[in-house]
């Protein structure tokens, strides 16, 4: 990369020394090295020194306990045009289905009520709203994806939500029932605005429901490609319990659930003599018992993700002995930091494959693998396929089962590399 030019992406990253929760100054203790963005799939005709590359740095705060990359991009830079459409797996789909019957029905909702999704993507979720007569908006700041929303008759303000978009909504009168807030706290650079704006916005008996990938499940299960540089937060219980209460939220409830490699789905109301859920005080106590504020449980992490780069190289080149070819599926961010970390590329696997129509006739960032349509993985038959979408495992083992009856065979690569029989 030229010299200026890499000077001006440096300069669009914003360092942070203190931590994003609760200003108290932060401790690294893993460096992935500098890697591209992970969703910045690419023209192949654009020349390999032309991509940007980012430090991504994990720190830990000694205060709050919340885990958090040590810079930040920034966010149009990452969000402005997006690939990731999440209606093209039918699995997230049906999760969304059945968690807004269950809400229509638990806070009995109906053309009276609002529900408001933060970060809703192509609409997957409120669809479901939509389609049983609520009132619903979407706010996306991907305005690609916000279009394919409102091609599906959602209401979508193709914005990012900060507090001061929320104090716009609140005046125009949108306040809701249920706000949906599924995989964004992660996201975002300004925690304590995106929870002031929900808190802004909530009705006074509504409910926030919240999603994001678990800590516990991504250190115990070596989900370390679940970094990239768009996750800036990575969180355990114990962190958003303070940081939902400073702006009178209440954490109401909380459920484990199985998407995206291991979830929590939080529910926070506002807060006003509710007692502690019991549900609550027990994964806070299992959290301080596994180890959530001490400084070793992340070093032993890190050391596990140092020793696992070659373990993957290794097994992947044994694969390829005796002229067996090595697919992908998924053009996933987590792919992206997985083969980029590893320094895997076309040297061991030929092409990856993917549903999504947006990520066709792109490559890899950095690792430079073509990104073709799943049904390839039929026309070439590679004798082997690397599973980057691991967390979507079951629903493409049963969509691929003619490429596995002709003896194809599946490989998950974390926390150990390993066939895949069922």
């Amino acid at each position: 990369m030229p010299r200026t030019q890499h000077r001006e992406e440096q300069s669009r990253l914003a360092a942070h020394g203190t931590c994003r929760a609760c200003a108290h100054t932060t401790a690294p203790f893993l460096s992935l090295g500098e890697l591209p963005l992970a969703n910045a799939l690419v023209d192949p005709a654009l020349p390999v020194a032309a991509e940007s590359r980012f430090p991504l740095t994990l720190t830990l705060c000694p205060a709050c306990s919340l885990v958090q990359l040590a810079e930040s991009v920034d966010p149009a830079r990452l969000f402005r045009h997006y690939v990731y459409q999440t209606s093209v797996s039918p699995g997230f789909v049906d999760h969304a289905r059945e968690l807004a019957e269950r809400m229509i029905v638990e806070r009995r909702l109906g053309p009276a009520s609002r529900v408001i999704e933060i970060a809703s993507n192509d609409g997957y979720l409120l669809q479901h709203y939509l389609a049983a007569r609520i009132p619903v908006l979407g706010i996306e700041p991907a305005r690609n994806i916000a279009e394919l929303a409102r091609r599906r008759g959602i209401d979508t303000v193709a914005e990012f939500f900060s507090r001061d978009l929320a104090a716009q909504l609140s005046r125009d009168g949108h306040r809701a029932d249920v706000i949906h807030a599924h995989n964004v706290l992660a996201h975002v650079p300004d925690l304590d605005g995106v929870v002031a704006g929900m808190a802004a916005i909530l009705a006074d008996d509504g409910v926030a429901v919240i999603e994001a990938p678990y800590l516990l499940d991504l250190v115990d299960n070596l989900e370390f490609d679940t970094v990239y540089h768009e996750h800036l937060c990575y969180f355990a219980l114990t962190p958003l319990v303070p940081l939902l209460a400073r702006h009178g939220l209440q954490i109401a409830g909380v459920e484990r659930i199985a998407v995206h490699g291991g979830s929590l789905r939080l529910f926070a109301r506002r807060a006003g003599g509710l007692e502690q859920d019991a549900a609550v005080a027990a994964m806070l106590a299992r959290e301080r018992a596994w180890g959530v504020s001490d400084a070793a449980t992340y070093v032993r992490f890190a050391d596990a993700v140092i020793a696992f780069r070659p373990v993957l190289r290794d097994y992947l080149e044994d694969l390829r002995r005796g002229g067996k070819s090595i697919a992908a599926y998924g053009a996933s961010a987590k792919g992206a930091t997985l083969l980029n970390y590893c320094g895997i590329g076309t040297e061991t696997v030929d092409f990856v494959v993917d549903r999504s129509p947006l990520k066709l006739g792109l490559v890899m960032p950095g690792v430079r693998l073509p990104i073709l349509p799943v049904e390839e993985l039929l026309a070439r038959q590679p004798n082997f396929v690397l599973l980057l979408a691991w967390n979507f495992a079951g629903e493409i083992m049963r969509q691929q089962a003619e490429y596995r009856r002709r003896g194809g065979r599946f490989v998950v690569p974390v926390p150990k590399p390993a066939i895949l029989e069922e």
